[in-house]
This record gives C-alpha cells, sequence and structure tokens, in this order.
C-alpha cells in the first residue's frame, strides 16, 4: 500500500527533504537496504511498487547534495487518449507494460564501438528504438588551479531534430542542455569531484601543468524514452573503447617553466572504466515505479529519479526530475531497488562491449 506524504508539520519535525542527503548517507542506508530488505519493502510488495521505508529519520544529516536534475519534465508530445493512458496506467500497476515487460525489465540492448575512427573513442547504443551515439577526444590542457592534480571533463550532448518532432528549435536546445547537466551529476560528481565515476586524477600529466581534457559528446539520433541511460551506456562504452597516447614529460624542465612532452603516435594506454557507473532512472508511474520508460510511459509519469551506481556498488550521483515530490524513505527505497537492477544492466552492457570489441578486432585483422 503506498504510504501519504508526510504532513508539512510531520517533515519539519521528523524527515528532511530529499535535498538533505549526502551520497556518502545514501551509500550506507542502501547498503543497509539491500542486506535488509524488509526494513524497506514488505515481503509481500510487489517489485516497482513505492512504499514507505522504516529507515529512522534521525539517521538523515543536512548536508545538501542531491540535486534536481532536470528543472523541468522532458516535454513529450504523445497524444494519447484517456483510454490509452488508463491501459499503460493498469498494465504498470499489474507488472505487465503494454510491450510485455514487467516494471524493473529493460528493452533489448546493442552496443557498436568504434563508430567515429577520427575520435578516441566512440559507440553507439540503441535500447528499444531510442538511438544514441558518443564519442570521446582526448586533447592535452592545462589542470584548473584549484584541481592541480586532476585533468578535465566535459560533456555535451545534443539532441537530432528528426529524432523526435519536440527536438526541432528550443525544444532540443533545452533538452540538451538538461541532459548535459544530468550527465555531469551523475558521472562527475560534485563541484570538489567528490563522488566522480570518472576517476579525473588518472588523466593528470605533471601536477598544476599539463593534462588530459577529454570532451565527450552525445548525439540522441532517435527516441523512445529513457534517454539519459542510454546516453550513459553509450557513455561507458565509448570510454572502454577510449585509448590515450602514451605521454613523455623533458626531465630537464624547471618547476617555473611549462614542460615539454611527447605525445607517442605509437603507444597507447587503454581507460580504465571499471569505476565508470550506469545510470538507472526510476520512472514514478501512479504508485509504482519501472525502469526503461518508453516515450508513452514518460508521458504519464509525476517524477523520476536518477542515480548512477558503478560496478562496486557506490552511488556516484543522483537527479530527479518532475514536478511531483517524494518522500525521502521512497528515494532510500529506489535507491536499493537501483543498486539491484544496475548489477544486471551492467554485466548485460560489458557482455555487449566485449562482444563489440572482438567484432572490431576481427573487422581490423580482416582489412
Amino acid at each position: 500500500m503506498f504510504m501519504p506524504p508526510c504532513s508539512t508539520k510531520d517533515r519539519s519535525s521528523s524527515a528532511p527533504s530529499p535535498q538533505n542527503l549526502t551520497l556518502s548517507q545514501m551509500n550506507d542506508h542502501a547498503k543497509k537496504a539491500i542486506n535488509k530488505p524488509a526494513r524497506l519493502r514488505a515481503p509481500s510488495s510487489a517489485p516497482g511498487e513505492i512504499r514507505a521505508s522504516s529507515v529512522p529519520s534521525a539517521d538523515l544529516q543536512s548536508h545538501s547534495v542531491v540535486r534536481t536534475g532536470y528543472p523541468t519534465p522532458i516535454s513529450v508530445m504523445v497524444g494519447l487518449s484517456l483510454g490509452e493512458q488508463n491501459f499503460i496506467k493498469g498494465g504498470i500497476a499489474q507488472d505487465l507494460r503494454t510491450d510485455g515487460r514487467k516494471r524493473l525489465a529493460y528493452r533489448p540492448i546493442f552496443v557498436e564501438t568504434g563508430v567515429i575512427p577520427q575520435a578516441s573513442g566512440s559507440a553507439r547504443v540503441k535500447l528499444g528504438a531510442t538511438d544514441v551515439i558518443a564519442s570521446v577526444k582526448a586533447e592535452l590542457g592545462k589542470p584548473n588551479p584549484s584541481h592541480p592534480d586532476k585533468g578535465k571533463v566535459s560533456i555535451y550532448v545534443d539532441c537530432s531534430p528528426t529524432a523526435e518532432p519536440t527536438f526541432e528549435g528550443r525544444g532540443g536546445d533545452e533538452l540538451s542542455t538538461e541532459l548535459s547537466s544530468a550527465l555531469q551529476r551523475c558521472l562527475l560528481g560534485g563541484k570538489s569531484g567528490a563522488g566522480a565515476g570518472i576517476d579525473l586524477s588518472s588523466l593528470s600529466i605533471v601536477e598544476g601543468k599539463v593534462c588530459w581534457d577529454l570532451y565527450i559528446d552525445g548525439l540522441v539520433v532517435s527516441s523512445d524514452g529513457n534517454v539519459l541511460d542510454a546516453l550513459g551506456a553509450a557513455i561507458k562504452a565509448a570510454l572502454s573503447n577510449t585509448v590515450i597516447p602514451k605521454v613523455q614529460v623533458a626531465a630537464n624542465a624547471s618547476s617555473d617553466e611549462q614542460p615539454e612532452v611527447d605525445v607517442s603516435d605509437e603507444e597507447f594506454l587503454q581507460f580504465d572504466t571499471s569505476a565508470v557507473p550506469v545510470i538507472i532512472t526510476l520512472t514514478k508511474v501512479g504508485k509504482h515505479y519501472i525502469v526503461d520508460a518508453t516515450t508513452e510511459e514518460e508521458s504519464q509519469m509525476s517524477s523520476a529519479v536518477s542515480v548512477s551506481i558503478n560496478r562496486q556498488g557506490r552511488i556516484c550521483g543522483l537527479t530527479k526530475r518532475g514536478g511531483a515530490g517524494l518522500d525521502p524513505s521512497v528515494i532510500l527505497d529506489m535507491i536499493s531497488v537501483a543498486k539491484h537492477v544496475s548489477e544486471q544492466l551492467i554485466n548485460k552492457l560489458d557482455s555487449e562491449i566485449a562482444a563489440a570489441e572482438a567484432c572490431d578486432e576481427e573487422t581490423e585483422m580482416d582489412s
């Protein structure tokens, strides 16, 4: 049964808002939730059903790190009749979606790597009818003075006008900005770099002098929902395909001078993606939440929470969209479910990436 939200008086006296959870606290609570699932969901609850948590509100301290990405919901111009809307909601309530999936099941995923030869790494991911491409370009740069021992990563997303009618004009520009910001939060952590899924310190060459700058570009070719998760998977696949030239630093340079570096044309280093997370978006429709929502399902949502989780089970970032609020206990419940789902997605994605890279090697040998 869905527990109604606390009154204004109860909220101020017991549980703080979701903006008052730290990443470390979310990891701790989610770890407890997995070890003791009965505390979060009664044994009789169906997968994807939202229930209240018994996690004590006193454990939620006040340090704001949970950001609300997507300040406005993604506009989906879906012309559904009232009967079709009820059919979608009723199917989700019955754990049988319109395409035959259960609430926590993904559509078939397809991965192709090395799709852009000029890039340092690239990949194409198809998630059902959602089709995205990600590319990585590595260039030498200078570290930020505030983080002299780290490299830099920039993420930008472009939405093709042919992918969705709403992507034409300002609609596509606004969505591009929202997706770029959400990916920054989910993959790069806070301003300090804490919790980042991409190890920025591995991009440092000479502290305070030289580093690698990674420019990650995403393109939405076709959209049928769950674009953020698909882009996250494409970026992970593109990074696994990324090779960075080996750099030799001149030994005779003084500490005050800009060091001379020699970039190799023959020796390359494989980018380490062991800690790069996947993004799991849980979309709330009625009293239940689903993963990998289609465009039609997204048109019926009240809110959605996206959690980035790596293979070690660590939460790297969290973002929320949609106007409806969520109780902190519900968010903790959703995080524990996202952790469970992430294991399956990571295994499937790694398998697809390995198959794609093996196919690339065979193609190179044949040529």
